[in-house]
């Protein structure tokens, strides 16, 4: 199964990124995140199954 993580900005999507496993996906999220944030001025982070289902939200003002 294909875990995707969408990067969101304040005017949507920014980017996805698709992985095989639910783990490294979140590790890559939780460990990305502030800098996204900083170089990308990225506020969310999720990660979703195939099915759409979100497995991992993250969010920052």
């Amino acid at each position: 199964m294909a875990y995707t993580v969408i990067w969101y900005g304040r005017q949507g999507i920014v980017d996805k990124v698709t992985f095989d496993a639910e783990k490294v996906a979140k590790d890559y999220a939780i460990s990305m995140f502030q800098t996204r944030k900083g170089d990308d001025g990225i506020v969310s982070v999720e990660v979703r199954k195939d099915d759409g289902a979100v497995v991992f939200s993250h969010a920052e003002n």
